[in-house]
């Protein structure tokens, strides 16, 4: 059984930063994608961004490049998302996301959050003005 577990969530002003980071337990197959994706209230998931297994491939929604980056620890199975320049638009629970994905299906579809088998419990980001 997979298990991902989310931290850092916390508040923030306009303009700072925040680190969220996910770790897996359990086995999530040989290759496999792990990232983020958030939701606002009364609104749908959306996704952020992921990372390959191997943390050398990584993907954004196009409203974060630039001022979100993804890194993966490989030796501790862990996903970090560095949140920088927040706005208050950004108050919402991430989700951390994984699932296993073979190499030739890496990139396609990441942004639908049907393709992801393991969902974190979430942890909440409050930017204020």
């Amino acid at each position: 059984q997979v298990r991902l577990v989310e931290s850092g969530g916390n508040s923030a002003q306009a303009g700072g930063s925040l680190r969220l980071s996910c770790a897996a337990s359990g086995h999530l197959f040989n290759t496999y994608i792990m990232g983020w994706f958030r939701q606002a209230p009364g609104k749908d998931r959306d996704f952020v961004a992921v990372i390959s297994w191997n943390g050398q491939h990584s993907y954004y929604a196009d409203s974060v490049k630039g001022r979100f980056t993804i890194t993966k620890d490989v030796a501790k199975n862990e996903v970090t998302l560095q949140m920088n320049n927040l706005i208050p638009g950004h108050t919402c629970v991430f989700y951390c996301v994984g699932s296993p994905r073979p190499e030739r299906r890496r990139g396609i579809g990441v942004e639908y959050p049907r393709e992801y088998k393991y969902w974190g419990q979430g942890t909440q980001v409050t930017v204020s003005p």
